[in-house]
């Protein structure tokens, strides 16, 4: 009996990291998907100063049309006078944690808005890349692709 309770206690030992690295990953999570929804909040609200904080500075941003941009390109297109974009609804959005400073935000939506007085749609899938730099999460890559 005391043989098998040291093997389990050997196991418990065993597993224990793994237990706590599971907790630290569900965390990791929630942390990546509220950082992710402030990020598009602030894009839908085109808020120029949450963006800049938010985005790193050498930003490599892939726009739809595949040309590559960095973070005042981004910027510039979500708070160009005379746009307002509509709420969105994320769909198959995917959080996915790289480790314990970086991870992915992906999803599938339309966004809608008015720009100089005429309405607007595109339907594009995004690739948000975050990393959390100096304890702070930063988007250091966005992958856009354009959808029929």
């Amino acid at each position: 009996m005391r043989r098998w309770a040291m093997a389990g206690l050997a196991a418990l030992h065993l597993m224990a990291p793994t237990m706590v690295a599971a907790d630290g990953l569900a965390a990791n999570v929630a942390e990546l998907r509220a950082f992710a929804d402030r990020f598009d909040q602030a894009q839908i609200a085109g808020d120029g100063a949450a963006l800049d904080r938010m985005v790193s500075d050498d930003l490599v941003f892939i726009a739809g049309s595949g040309q590559r941009l960095g973070k005042t390109d981004f910027i510039a297109g979500w708070t160009e006078p005379g746009t307002r974009y509509e709420p969105v609804t994320l769909e198959d959005r995917v959080i996915m944690p790289l480790g314990s400073d970086a991870g992915i935000a992906s999803a599938a939506v339309t966004i809608r808005g008015v720009s100089d007085g005429k309405a607007f749609a595109s339907r594009i899938r995004f690739a948000d890349t975050f990393h959390r730099i100096n304890g702070e999460w930063r988007a250091v890559h966005i992958q856009v692709t354009k959808l029929p």
